[in-house]
């Protein structure tokens, strides 16, 4: 039973251009040392167990980690299925917060509301409202958009000069958000907004990415997004996040558009590598398991 699960998993994430070979292995060597328990389902002792015969903690780690994502794409499928708590064996990295995905009422409630944040009368609260616009229909990193500059709107797009490690791209825009810059240009002409910065507030100058992400925040909570100080919740990095899986479940499901269209999303989003794209799906069980049924066909076409 394992088994079968696991060559769905592994087809899956081969029908998406990746290699998969290490992750198999280890899976194929869990499932039989969960198989002589009889175990039909993941469990969480036993993925205890299984790692705890690794000859080291960091081999332990990795058999934690693939057993872990692998558990994630079943339970989405059969609660029957246990996931283990993240982390328990250590971490490679520094644990990405659990994303949210933001609905575009909720969108508009905060680019709406925003609208009444002081100082009024002044560009700082256009700046914020067509600022978490564009990052909701382009996906930008807030660093990315806090340093476009105004002649970085051009007729192809937007020019994003300061990308993660310094990487350049150009990056196109959909008729309405264009529109909308240049709205936002228009107000900051009629409110005598000055400086090189696209976004500016009433110093002339971007605010900073900190300010960005507080102003959201308090927004967030102010509309009931987002539970009171101490607890996690929706961020402003979460319209990049929800921007990336909307594009991914907008995708034809067949093998080769979903390859072609990672590709083209990872450049899209300036990732440094296609397998930082891969995230947005395993970090997205319900949308993992959508694009997993869709690969079914394909498996037991395969298999037969």
């Amino acid at each position: 039973m394992l088994n079968m699960h696991i060559s769905r998993y592994v087809s899956l994430h081969r029908s998406l251009g990746r290699k998969f070979s290490e992750q198999e292995r280890l899976l194929r060597q869990y499932a039989d040392f969960a198989g002589r328990a009889g175990d039909r389902h993941t469990q969480v002792q036993r993925i205890y167990d299984w790692c705890h015969t690794a000859s080291s903690q960091n081999v332990a780690r990795h058999r934690f980690d693939a057993v872990r994502n692998f558990s994630l794409f079943a339970h989405a499928e059969d609660p029957a299925h246990e996931v283990p708590p993240a982390g328990v064996f250590g971490r490679g990295k520094r644990p990405r917060p659990t994303p949210t995905i933001i609905e575009p009422e909720q969108v508009r409630a905060i680019m709406t509301a925003v609208l009444d944040v002081a100082p009024q009368g002044t560009i700082s609260p256009y700046t914020y409202h067509y600022l978490f616009g564009l990052l909701a229909a382009t996906g930008l990193r807030i660093s990315e958009a806090l340093a476009l500059q105004c002649n970085d709107l051009v007729e192809d797009g937007l020019i994003v000069r300061n990308g993660k490690f310094g990487k350049q791209r150009l990056i196109t825009l959909q008729p309405s958000t264009r529109q909308a810059l240049e709205a936002y240009l228009a107000t900051r002409a009629r409110l005598g907004a000055t400086g090189n910065d696209l976004f500016v507030t009433i110093r002339g100058r971007a605010p900073h990415k900190v300010r960005a992400h507080v102003v959201f925040v308090r927004l967030a909570r102010q509309l009931g997004y987002r539970g009171p100080t101490g607890t996690a919740g929706m961020r402003l990095h979460d319209l990049r996040h929800t921007f990336a899986v909307r594009s991914l479940e907008s995708c034809p499901r067949d093998r080769e558009a979903i390859a072609h269209h990672m590709a083209g999303l990872s450049v899209y989003l300036g990732h440094a590598s296609v397998a930082n794209t891969y995230w947005y799906l395993e970090a997205t069980p319900v949308l993992l398991r959508d694009i997993a049924a869709a690969s079914e066909q394909l498996y037991r076409g395969e298999a037969a």
